[in-house]
């Protein structure tokens, strides 16, 4: 059984791991249109099938993969899935999305979404096509990094690299990591929250999807050509986007450096004038650039590369993203290009998130700098500033969970935590237990508020696009914390929204109407910008009523003691965040209709989102 709806195939895959069994999951019209797919159907199984005392590692959590409308058409980006669950950083919702082909192939095959519960007796990989499932065994893939496991599997199927998608875990997960990630089509990676933790404690090495025709239809295949024309069209009118289009997320190596929110050192400093080397139009000239793009992406941000000269010649993988710049270049203090590229692709392969994994490793290199860690600690590894193969080898101890890595692989909060003897003051991350993306957010304060307060695992709010069409100024001062608040508060749903959709973000940059027309085309609904926008908001407070429940309470909304220190210089120097905490936190969940004290949605908010059942669960009989 399927439903109908234009721009769905009609089902999600329920798979119980432990009997081996296959369900189909319809929802209606209205359900759907309700929650759109990826995000926030994800969010609602979530919320209706996890119990509060469910952890990370229970049989019972879920691990939902979903898609949406505008997967697998024509707009830019559509390979896009969110991955659902309840993440080990925080123990609370997570929501994670990756970009290449999973997301249309697995439509193609004929599902917007898999629901996995319970846990495989063995290893194994789920295998969608032709519009069918199998499980087949796995155990002989056990100990390959997720590069190794997607020509394993091509080979077995009799597949060519682009004629399958496979996202899996790499050792990272198969040991729980607590931050690994789930990696695909060779470093896509659905990271955050420790999603390939909840994958490997199911023991799922992987989800394979065939590519095959296209088996759903579009309401409007011409009105769906021309949004994604429109959308591609926007964001190349912006200087911005273009220089994104054109060179890729590098490219804001130099502004954050500028800006103050460069991440240098651990937080130590906000100085790093090697910055230029880290720009796609510096550092193409002198790499072996190869074309990659994700799925119907005409976007040039994305290749394989080459290392042709100095100490890793030959050295072949995918080419880093900002985040992957950032963590393996001025977080480390590591200047050579080259040997970030190295870093980034060991952490794709290895199954690791990128983020917390900079993180960890820059607190062992400033903690071993001041002497807190040892050479006896670390294994014999000179930990220090810039040292890429010492990295590079700590790295793999995480993965593998061995010596000082097994700690390490807690995440850089509970390892700061259980180490002590004054390592707990050096780490950067959330009191709910996760990190921030790789950014100084001493001088981005939207996004350190962002990050403390979602729920999402990692931000929602998300980089600020368009802000004045939700009633928010269109230029705000970072350091101002009313403002702050407003734009959080007035632009939170539109990012979570466009996770909905089945989109890479970089293709939704444009006005919101437009994003808006391609929901229609695809679907026939009269869909608008301020339904989007609903659609986000609802799910930001499901997801808050999941983690309110399950004891994430606003005790736990605040920057660890580094992440909300005082930059020391640089162009945010003598910038502090704590005086305001208190009040822009009551300003965001003023405009949230939280209540003050708690940051509990109001039942008049929960109401007006269509969660009157959310409500009683919150609130009771007040």
């Amino acid at each position: 059984m399927r439903s109908n709806v234009p721009g769905y195939a009609g089902r999600l895959l329920r798979v119980d791991l432990r009997r081996r069994e296959f369900t189909d999951v319809v929802f209606d019209e209205p359900t759907l249109r309700k929650w759109v797919g990826g995000s926030g159907l994800g969010a609602k199984i979530l919320y209706d099938e996890v119990a509060s005392d469910v952890t990370w590692d229970d049989p019972e959590n879920r691990l939902i993969v979903a898609t949406g409308p505008l997967a697998g058409t024509k707009v830019n980006g559509s390979g896009t899935f969110s991955a659902v669950t309840v993440g080990p950083m925080t123990g609370g919702s997570t929501t994670t999305q990756a970009n290449g082909f999973l997301g249309a192939y697995m439509k193609f095959s004929g599902y917007d979404g898999l629901i996995l519960q319970g846990h495989a007796d063995r290893w194994v990989y789920l295998y969608l096509h032709d519009g069918v499932a199998e499980l087949r065994d796995a155990e002989h893939l056990l100990g390959l990094d997720t590069y190794e496991m997607h020509a394993a599997i091509a080979a077995e199927l009799g597949k060519k690299e682009r004629e399958i998608s496979v996202f899996g875990v790499g050792p990272a997960g198969e040991r729980q990591v607590r931050f690994a990630a789930i990696i695909g089509d060779h470093g896509h990676a659905a990271g955050h929250n420790g999603s390939g933790a909840v994958m490997g404690s199911k023991r799922v090495k992987a989800v394979v999807a065939a590519r095959g025709p296209r088996g759903f239809a579009v309401a409007d295949e011409a009105a769906v050509s021309e949004a994604a024309k429109r959308l591609t069209e926007a964001v190349l009118a912006n200087p911005v986007g273009r220089n994104g289009y054109e060179w890729g997320t590098s490219q804001n190596f130099v502004g954050a450096a500028k800006g103050g929110w460069l991440p240098i050192k651990n937080y130590t400093t906000s100085l790093f004038a090697e910055a230029p080397a880290f720009m796609g139009e510096r550092y193409r000239q002198s790499l072996e650039m190869k074309p990659s793009p994700c799925w119907a992406c005409r976007s040039k941000h994305l290749h394989m590369v080459t290392i042709t000269e100095g100490p890793y010649a030959g050295f072949y993988g995918e080419e880093p993203e900002y985040e992957q710049w950032a963590a393996w270049g001025p977080v480390i203090g590591n200047t050579d290009v080259t040997g970030a590229v190295v870093l980034s692709v060991e952490v794709d392969r290895l199954g690791l998130e990128n983020n917390e994994a900079g993180w960890v490793i820059g607190w062992a290199i400033e903690c071993y700098e001041r002497g807190i860690l040892t050479k006896e600690d670390t294994g014999g590894l000179e930990m220090t500033w810039g040292n890429v193969e010492a990295a590079r080898a700590m790295l793999r101890k995480i993965a593998h969970r061995e010596g000082i890595g097994d700690l390490l692989a807690e995440g850089v909060k509970r390892a700061s935590e259980k180490w002590g003897r004054g390592g707990e003051e050096l780490a950067v991350y959330t009191m709910r237990g996760n990190s921030p993306r790789g950014h100084d957010h001493r001088a981005r304060w939207v996004e350190m508020l962002d990050s403390c307060v979602s729920d999402t695992g990692t931000i929602s709010v998300g980089p600020v696009t368009l802000p004045e069409e939700q009633g928010a100024p269109a230029k705000f001062d970072a350091f101002n914390w009313e403002q702050v608040a407003e734009v959080a508060g007035k632009h939170q749903g539109r990012m979570v929204f466009e996770d909905c959709l089945g989109t890479c973000r970089f293709t939704t940059r444009g006005p919101l109407a437009a994003v808006a027309a391609a929901v229609a085309a695809a679907t026939g609904w009269d869909f608008t910008e301020s339904e989007g926008i609903e659609v986000g908001r609802r799910t930001v407070n499901l997801l808050r009523a999941f983690n309110l429940k399950r004891g994430l309470t606003a005790a736990l909304e605040y920057p660890s003691k580094r992440y909300g220190s005082t930059p020391v210089d640089g162009p945010a120097v003598g910038k502090s965040v704590a005086p305001y905490w208190e009040e822009m936190r009551a300003g965001y969940y003023r405009l949230m209709g939280w209540e003050l004290e708690t940051g509990r949605p109001l039942p008049e908010t929960l109401e007006a989102l269509g969660l009157g059942t959310v409500a009683g669960d919150l609130w009771g009989d007040a």
